[in-house]
């Protein structure tokens, strides 16, 4: 019998425990890694890290056309896409052991470093993002399990951020896995998969914008083979411009860092940063317009920042007469934060930390957050992507915040900090989720 033949036999009686799996006594990474223990599915979203070969596996060394031959039954669709792939049209083909090695029991995931082996440069420009800090997708795992929210909280809550901060652990987030085709990767929808909802409305902002509504009439007549060059594409997408010529290294042109942080536009980083984003929009655009869509962002910054600060300063007057309820010492801690119980102290904004405390906080510092992370985000990105509609849209919604903020802070001073009869959740004292940490976590 074929070696093939064999390991389809074996396959047969296969569990799917046997590719893997996650060892009992795994524990956590990051910052706070005493403080919690990673699921099963860890072992997908960080490979590198979590991933260990199942030695009760087939055993056996093979050769991809085995592999191929026995997996076309076990699992036709992988194999159907791998050869639709441009790995299998390259001669010689790059087959499975390439990727995942040829010993049956020593099988790995693919990790970024795995495809770097054959794809240097684009590693290199992954790695590169480091150096511009966060936002950027080198060091997105590392920005969710260095948080004190996904330690403390139940698992099921965080674990759906692991779906896309797993972009920095593994290239399947934006090539489809075993057809890796960089068609599919130029197309917004591979993006948007992750850019998308109250933290980052990208899809909004591009859809609602004159470069996404050309996509969406004319994006499926084009040929999406080519590269992203000047000439190629009717309309830029997100790849387009932020990916252009295939460059991976995305955090080089962040002039306001996802709009959540209050900068100064006009430092010497951001006119080198801006000098690029006039270069990307030179390619469609006469050279004036560029200019003069940053002074219409930056206005927008300006305008926004204006209404954020003012409410700030609202609610850091309320947390120095004691009028924030609860307030820090009446609601309990994360576990592992021993300045928070030396030292207890309501955030206010992004210096203080509020972002990786919103889940720990009163009513007021709960809207406040919602119109600086959400809506504020939301007036930003839309005026990023050209989408102004939308930008006007969610600054009404900050103003509508505002007014709503400003009274109830005169509720609480005309109380004097009297909280009976005022409409304020103790998001931590009690509910669901306490309950779930006091016997789970």
């Amino acid at each position: 019998m074929r070696p093939a033949h064999l390991l389809l036999v074996a396959a047969l009686f296969w569990t799917p425990t046997a590719w893997g799996g996650l060892p009992e006594n795994a524990s956590g990474v990051g910052e706070h890694a005493a403080h919690w223990q990673p699921d099963p599915l860890h072992e997908y979203w960080d490979p590198g890290t979590y991933h260990r070969p199942e030695s009760e596996a087939v055993e056996g060394v093979f050769q991809g056309e085995a592999c191929l031959e026995c997996h076309a039954g076990v699992t036709p669709g992988l194999v159907k896409d791998w050869r639709a792939s441009r790995h299998a049209q390259v001669e010689p083909p790059v087959l499975c052991p390439a990727c995942h090695g040829d010993d049956h029991q020593k099988l790995t995931f693919p990790t970024p470093q795995t495809c770097g082996t054959c794809h240097p440069q684009r590693l290199a420009q992954v790695e590169e993002e480091k150096q511009y800090g966060f936002p950027s997708h080198a060091l997105a795992m590392e920005r969710v399990v260095d948080a004190k929210h996904f330690a403390d909280k139940p698992k099921a809550e965080v674990a759906s951020c692991l779906q896309c901060h797993s972009v920095a652990t593994k290239c399947d987030s934006c090539h489809t896995r075993h057809r890796f085709d960089p068609a599919e990767a130029r197309r917004p929808e591979a993006c948007l998969t992750c850019h998308s909802g109250p933290p980052h409305p990208d899809d909004e902002a591009y859809f609602a914008s004159a470069h996404g509504r050309k996509y969406q009439k004319e994006g499926a007549l084009w040929d999406w083979s080519k590269p992203l060059r000047k000439g190629n594409y009717a309309t830029p997408t997100c790849a387009y411009c932020h990916m252009k010529d295939g460059n991976h290294q995305v955090a080089d042109k962040a002039v306001w860092k996802f709009g959540i942080r209050e900068i100064n536009p006009t430092t010497a980083e951001n006119e080198i940063k801006r000098k690029r984003w006039r270069e990307t929009c030179a390619d469609c655009h006469p050279p004036e317009v560029a200019p003069e869509f940053f002074r219409a962002l930056d206005q927008e910054r300006a305008t926004a920042w204006g209404k954020l600060n003012t409410v700030e300063r609202l609610l850091k007057s309320l947390r120095g007469d004691g009028l924030l309820r609860p307030s820090a010492r009446e609601r309990p801690p994360y576990p592992m934060d021993w300045m928070a119980r030396l030292f207890p102290r309501e955030r206010i904004g992004f210096f203080e930390g509020q972002a990786s405390a919103f889940y720990n906080v009163g009513a007021l510092e709960r809207d406040y957050f919602e119109m600086w992370y959400f809506d504020n985000l939301g007036a930003y990105k839309g005026m990023a992507h050209g989408a102004g509609e939308m930008s006007q849209r969610f600054h009404q919604r900050m103003d509508a915040a505002a007014q709503s903020l400003g009274a109830a802070a005169e509720r609480l001073r005309s109380k004097g900090g009297e909280t009976s009869g005022i409409d304020w959740k103790p998001l931590w004292l009690e509910g669901e989720y306490t309950r779930f940490n006091r016997d789970h976590n």
